[in-house]
């Protein structure tokens, strides 16, 4: 099974790639002390969209969260930047907040200690969408995950005669948009062509700022301490492959059991002088 140690390697290899350099990389060379730490700038970073499931008031949720944490709060856009300065930021970041969405994978850069905040539109279900939260989850990732939800539909702006994909309705039947417009919750479906998924996913949002603020502060309540978040140094292999067992007979009162297998997938991957079975 894969743990937050395989996927913070991943992380540290591709940040290599794009010659960013990480505060777990930072630690481990020893460029760092536990008072040079306190001195950092602390920073939430939020992402913000300009076409789809917009943050109607992105503004007043970036004042509230920089006044409730007193820190300095930076916005990022993949459409306006490109993806290795957004994983620099990110990389040292205390908080990511953003809208459900594709570009909330990047929370795997973050680092240790750290808190992933998702938001949910209108009629969307955290429970049911939950590929950020394993993420953050994973033993050995040492992150916080908080869920918001709106609840309030007056807080929600739909846009029924937009493209299909785009969560447009108005190629429907008229009966099947009634009820996809009634839907206060949505139903368990596959993914992803889902018409009542589409069209309240891509749904933008007047985020409640003090529902928000109250669900986060509860979220963090437990929230890991730096000082008690170290990267693990035992990285695992996976699983031998192909395993296969032979027995001989040498004499009638010798025998002979050889076990042979193929080495796992990742090994070649890792930097190791010597593994054992």
């Amino acid at each position: 099974l894969v743990s937050g140690n395989e996927i913070r390697q991943f992380a540290m290899a591709m940040m290599e790639k794009m010659n960013i350099t990480g505060t777990e990389e930072t630690e481990k060379d020893g460029g760092s002390t536990e008072e040079e730490k306190g001195k950092k700038d602390n920073y939430i970073v939020v992402f913000s969209r300009s076409t789809t499931r917009l943050i109607l008031n992105e503004v007043e949720l970036i004042m509230s969260l920089a006044q409730e944490f007193q820190m300095r709060v930076v916005t990022v856009s993949l459409e306006e930047q490109s993806l290795p300065s957004i994983v620099q930021l990110i990389s040292r970041a205390s908080m990511l907040v953003s809208m459900h969405g594709a570009q909330l994978v990047t929370s795997l850069f973050l680092p240790r200690g750290a808190a992933v905040v998702e938001l949910f539109p209108y009629a969307v279900n955290p429970e049911q969408y939950t590929p950020y939260k394993t993420l953050a989850s994973l033993p050995g990732m040492d992150l916080q995950y908080v869920s918001w939800r709106n609840t309030m539909e007056e807080n929600t702006v739909t846009h029924p005669d937009r493209p299909w994909d785009q969560g447009g309705i108005a190629h429907l039947e008229k009966q099947e948009q009634e009820r996809i417009l009634a839907s206060k919750d949505i139903p368990r479906h596959l993914c992803c062509r889902n018409p009542e998924w589409l069209f309240r996913i891509y749904q933008d949002t007047l985020v409640d700022i003090p529902s928000f603020l109250e669900v986060l502060k509860e979220g963090l309540k437990t929230r890991p301490g730096l000082k008690k978040s170290k990267p693990a140094s035992t990285v695992h292999p996976g699983r031998v492959r192909e395993p296969q067992c032979q027995t001989s007979v040498q004499a009638t009162n010798e025998a002979k059991l050889t076990v042979s297998w193929q080495i796992p997938w990742n090994l070649k991957y890792l930097k190791v002088r010597e593994v054992k079975y």
